[in-house]
């Protein structure tokens, strides 16, 4: 059974602006349509919500900023978006492009509206170019999808936020489970369109009730106020005029590899979660609250500030005992769609690295686990906002360096990076893993190494080991995270991009110093 959500459009709109601050920008719709039918069931639908279409627009102060909102009304033919609620909505969005006011969309649909047909379904174009439009101008656009989002609405303007929220156990979908049952002959599982489901899968950012909203919108825009405008200076077209990069450390013997592989996998060794927990501040989490609870998620993703520097992350969790869960296809593209978030909020991407490995198994290859890493690669690589990745601690596989293209990496002096763990690798060696401690030394795998052949530009120390000086390490790599971004920012964007290309195209080669 589909829950529905319990709030109307004018309770909601109380909910979430402060007292006395919401302005009606609404056009009143005087259209009637000439099938009597539909006509009657507009009549009645205003009627008995007061209100004149399934979507009410306007602005109000939220947490004290001005902020577009667009809200629909499920009590008006079920949310339905007919041409007229388009022409709204679409008007709406371009009010809110032009007075450059943040916009925070909050469908509840079924989808188009069935008695104007193709009509109402090509208007969704009409809405998505103009969120497009907004986008492009660098407002922040954010969606709140409640219970239920279908059809039509939730494949165009609906999950194009930046982030998509959700309420708690919203159905959402593309066809509607009474229609899917219909043409397939069997039910649709209820579970394949909960909010919390899709979440997992990342493709919604943060599952949250309605009376956390008002609270996530303010914490957002009040980090995205703090953005870094672009740098000024001169283009460069060739990459080679982007000039030296930033000094790399000069190689050194550093800490024995596979003392270094040992130390990485203790359980008291702080991951990511430890390190914006204590050296992160403004942390606004971006999961589902049934993730947040357990331990074993693979990815943390978020907004956080370091040394008062807002920007986007995306950190691979490290496995603890008994929680551990596989590195997914679906984890990376979780991790695409935070760096294609950080680029449409302007903000710098911190990727943290610290990874068993992807998930190894036939179902893996069927979700295509190696193509999501050449994705995340590319998408990586062709960002236009600055990128800052940080060895944590283990880098195995191609899990690890599907979040390594940066235009600055910093590693834990016990962290390390290699193509398989050191027991894989002496099994294809050796035929066994007796091996595993020998080829760790061989391979050049650990941080000071990766600074030779170009991985890495700074090594973090841990005195003698981050495990031991867990809030002490934390609080150095996030100074450490700060400098570095602070650096990233004060490069024009075409000096920045035109050095990764450099920076790239000389990786892995140890006779090549900048």
């Amino acid at each position: 059974m589909t829950i529905r959500s319990g709030l109307t459009a004018a309770q909601l709109i109380d909910l979430l602006g402060d007292p006395g601050s919401f302005e009606c920008r609404d056009t009143p719709v005087t259209a009637v349509p000439a099938d009597e039918g539909y006509a009657a069931s507009l009549a009645r639908a205003r009627a008995r919500t007061g209100l004149d279409e399934a979507v009410t627009t306007g602005r109000a102060l939220v947490d004290g900023r001005p902020v577009a909102l667009v809200v629909s009304e499920f009590g008006f033919l079920g949310g339905s978006i007919g041409v007229a609620t388009a022409e709204r909505i679409t008007r709406a969005v371009e009010r809110a492009t032009a007075e450059r006011l943040p916009l925070l969309a909050l469908p509840v649909s079924g989808g188009t509206r069935m008695q104007e047909g193709s009509a109402a379904f090509l208007c969704m174009v009409r809405i998505t170019a103009a969120v497009q439009a907004h986008q492009a101008a660098g407002l922040p656009y954010l969606t709140y999808l409640r219970s239920p989002t279908m059809g039509g609405v939730f494949a165009s303007w609906g999950t194009l936020g930046q982030p998509v929220l959700a309420e708690p156990g919203a159905r959402l979908g593309f066809l509607g489970p009474r229609v899917y049952e219909e043409l397939r002959g069997v039910g649709l599982p209820e579970e394949v369109q909960r909010a919390e489901t899709l979440a997992a899968r990342g493709l919604v950012d943060a599952v949250l009730p309605p009376a956390e909203l008002p609270a996530f919108v303010g914490r957002l825009l009040s980090l995205l106020e703090r953005r870094t405008p672009e740098a000024a200076g001169p283009e460069a077209a060739d990459p080679e005029a982007a000039g030296p990069a930033a000094p790399r450390p000069e190689s050194t013997a550093g800490p024995d590899a596979w003392e270094s592989v040992q130390l990485t996998r203790r359980p008291g060794r702080p991951g990511v979660s430890e390190l914006l927990a204590r050296a992160a501040g403004g942390v606004l989490p971006l999961t589902a609250p049934t993730l947040a609870d357990r331990t074993e998620g693979a990815l943390v993703r978020g907004l956080a500030e370091f040394g008062g520097r807002p920007a986007v992350v995306v950190g691979q969790q490290r496995a603890r005992p008994g929680t551990e869960r596989p590195f997914t296809a679906a984890d990376l593209r979780c991790v695409q769609r935070t760096a294609r978030l950080a680029e449409q909020l302007r903000l710098p991407l911190v990727t943290v690295v610290d990874t068993a490995g992807a998930e190894l198994s036939t179902q893996a290859e069927l979700d295509g686990v190696a193509l999501e890493i050449a994705h995340c690669l590319h998408t990586l690589i062709a960002l236009r906002t600055p990128v800052l990745a940080v060895l944590l601690g283990q880098g195995s596989g191609g899990g690890a360096l599907a979040l390594l293209p940066a235009d600055r990496v910093l590693a834990a002096e016990h962290a390390w990076l290699a193509p398989l763990p050191p027991e894989g690798a002496s099994a294809i060696v050796h035929r066994d893993g007796a091996h595993a401690a020998e080829l760790a030394r061989a391979q050049g795998i650990g941080a000071h190494d990766l600074a030779a052949v170009g991985l890495v530009d700074e090594v973090l120390p841990e005195l003698p080991d981050a495990a031991v000086e867990s809030d002490a390490f934390c609080d150095r790599a996030g100074r450490a995270i700060g400098r570095a971004l602070a650096e990233l920012a004060a490069q024009p964007e075409a000096v920045r991009t035109a050095a990764r290309a450099v920076r790239n195209r000389r990786l892995g080669d140890p006779t090549t110093r900048r």
